[in-house]
């Protein structure tokens, strides 16, 4: 490249520098923030990347940020000696935004200030607030490595393109200048700077460099405004909770402040300090299982990696913090990290802690925990299938809804359950549905209400799976309430009302003539214990698939033998009374046909065929 060249900035820039102009403004001055954490980041990169290659210190070894500002010109930049960009790095991490489901972030931003400020915060703001305060932002850089005519002009008034030029003799790093607007003055005065280092970029670990307001001779023109010691090094006597709150928004690039954090460090057979945290929010894309995800990594303060997945499960990605490793090679690589036993141990401790973080979050603080269970409680089910040396613990940290909640909300724990329990139940009883409302509702849970006991509503679509994990709870067993034949003498609780268990012999001509009207839409028919109030449902046979479970399955693209349910009937219901004394076999034929299509709608599914199902139940109310 010899000439200026104009760009367009991706779509998705576009419509996120409008919307953060915009939402920001209120908070803007996170746009300094964000800036030293890049070029804190750029210096990290290099000192580890010249472990490699020593060379690339060869313009200088002392790493550091530095601030200047122009109140006359109305300019101010932040200069680095980090890594610096290639053009081709410039263009890739200026011009476009490269993470998946950006359009999908796109599309939730509401232009609401207040709902669009925690929506960005969960995107992470970064390179591009600068654009909250300047009129024009000017990066000349020149990748470590990289011949010195190899420097990059990137300029753009955030209108929509970017121009590109080369630099020569650009020196080894970055420098962003920023044309400030007329409002934004103030970011040009040395004293409000100062401060907002002093707030918001403290812990960084490298110096952050101004000039001296009046250097004596012979002293440095320059000063570190900020502490430059990483935090985690510090001793947590020393560190106030803002500058745990500050660290957390600088590595996770969230505007809100996190849940809890834990500070440790251990020392022993393995040396090793970690610093996590539980955010308070889910990040946009929290699903995307492509996304990198981790704790930062670092070798004797020495930064290695930003996203090392091997430090804790899957199910705690949503985990941020940092582990700082005394016994692992500052060579290390990710293929290193898959091998390496002293990974896995410090992975095992790390995940022992996060636990107790938790529970000592649902302890004592339990509408905090609320608030996580809400954002990560999802993520937090699939732990017992991946962990299974932390089942039980992860156990006691689930929530769910149950016929005893007051409304929709998961406020029971597994513990409630059992320590609630009605006298001689011995299992843990559930019933799934697609919804909360089709599961209160369900004619299943009859006999359970009438005894007094407790029923987990499992709405999730993976709760079926999830308890099927799990097997039991401080020895009970868990149970599916539509599964098999049921007695309500092993339900436990209260036998008071509860109708003496119906003569099935006496029935059999009903159950045979249901039998023989239904054929193979059916399993089988029988004479049920469950029902007080409804005249039929259905029932699961003992091997038989859950229906959660049978959609995940062939979601996935498995095929499974097609299973049929058994209609179970109350024969105490005045329309099972009627139907067994039915002579007409035409309508005994709709009344039986419309009894399973009923119990098939209270499964929240529709009947086989609907139009059928209503031409019979018109018969019936026209006769």
């Amino acid at each position: 490249m010899t000439a200026r060249e104009t760009h367009g900035f991706q779509a998705e820039v576009k419509q996120l520098l409008h919307l953060m102009i915009h939402s920001l403004y209120s908070n803007r001055e996170i746009f300094l923030r964000e800036l030293i954490s890049n070029a804190s980041d750029a210096a990290d990169k290099l000192r580890f990347e010249a472990i490699a290659h020593p060379g690339y210190l060869a313009e200088g070894a002392e790493l550091g940020i530095r601030i200047a500002c122009d109140p006359e010109a109305g300019t101010l930049s932040i200069t680095d000696n980090g890594i610096g960009m290639s053009r081709e790095d410039v263009i890739e991490q200026l011009g476009t935004i490269a993470r998946s489901g950006t359009a999908e972030f796109i599309g939730r931003l509401s232009g609401d200030e207040r709902q669009d400020v925690n929506l960005i915060g969960q995107f992470g703001v970064g390179f591009y607030s600068a654009f909250t305060v300047a009129d024009r932002v000017e990066v000349v850089t020149r990748r470590a490595g990289l011949p010195a005519d190899a420097g990059v002009r990137w300029e753009s008034s955030g209108d929509g393109e970017f121009s590109i030029e080369p630099v020569a003799d650009a020196p080894r790093g970055t420098r962003v200048t920023l044309q400030l607007r007329a409002d934004a003055r103030e970011f040009a005065d040395e004293f409000r700077l100062r401060a907002l280092i002093r707030k918001y970029s403290d812990h960084i670990a490298f110096p952050v460099l101004m000039k001296k307001a009046a250097a004596a001779e012979g002293e440095p023109a320059e000063e570190a405004v900020n502490t430059a010691r990483a935090l985690w090094t510090r001793p947590k006597a020393e560190i106030k909770d803002e500058e745990y709150q500050e660290f957390y928004r600088h590595i996770a690039h969230d505007l809100t402040a996190p849940l809890s954090w834990s500070h440790n460090r251990v020392e022993g057979k393995r040396v090793y300090t970690s610093l996590l945290y539980v955010p308070a929010r889910a990040p946009f894309d929290l699903w995307n299982r492509e996304k990198p995800r981790g704790l930062k990594l670092y070798v004797r303060r020495v930064f290695i990696l930003d996203d090392a997945a091997q430090f804790l499960p899957v199910y705690l990605r949503f985990m941020r913090g940092v582990v700082d490793a005394d016994g692992l090679a500052l060579n290390v690589s990710r293929e290193m990290l898959q091998q390496d036993p002293e990974v896995e141990a410090i992975r095992s401790g790390l995940t022992r802690r996060v636990l107790d973080m938790l529970d000592k979050l649902a302890t004592e603080e339990p509408d905090r925990y609320r608030d996580f269970w809400k954002e990560f409680g999802r993520v937090l089910k699939e732990g017992p299938a991946e962990d299974f040396a932390n089942r039980e613990r992860i156990a006691r940290l689930l929530r769910f809804t149950s016929t005893r909640s007051a409304g929709d909300e998961a406020d029971r724990s597994l513990g409630d359950y059992v320590a609630g329990k009605a006298e001689g139940q011995k299992q843990v009883w559930y019933v799934t549905a697609d919804s909360l409302a089709a599961a209160r509702s369900s004619p299943q849970l009859e006999i359970f209400r009438q005894r007094g006991v407790e029923v987990l509503l499992l709405a999730d679509p993976i709760d079926e799976w999830l308890v099927g994990q799990l097997g039991e709870f401080e020895g009970m067993e868990f149970r599916d309430v539509r599964r098999g034949e049921l007695d309500p003498a092993e339900i436990g609780g209260s036998d008071a009302g509860t109708p003496p268990p119906a003569d099935a012999g006496a029935q059999g001509e009903l159950v045979q003539r249901l039998k023989a009207e239904l054929g193979e839409a059916i399993e089988d028919v029988r004479i049920t214990g469950r029902l007080t109030d409804s005249p039929a449902c259905l029932a699961l046979g003992e091997a038989d698939m859950g229906p959660q479970m049978r959609r995940i399955l062939e979601a996935s693209g498995q095929k499974l033998p097609h299973s049929r349910p058994v209609l179970e009937v109350n024969p105490t219901h005045p329309l099972v009374r009627r139907l067994a004394g039915e002579q007409d076999q035409a309508r005994f034929a709709d009344i039986a046909r419309v009894l399973l299509d009923q119990a098939t709608l209270a499964e929240g599914r529709a009947p086989a065929d609907p139009g059928d199902f209503l031409r019979r139940l018109n018969r019936l109310l026209a006769g």
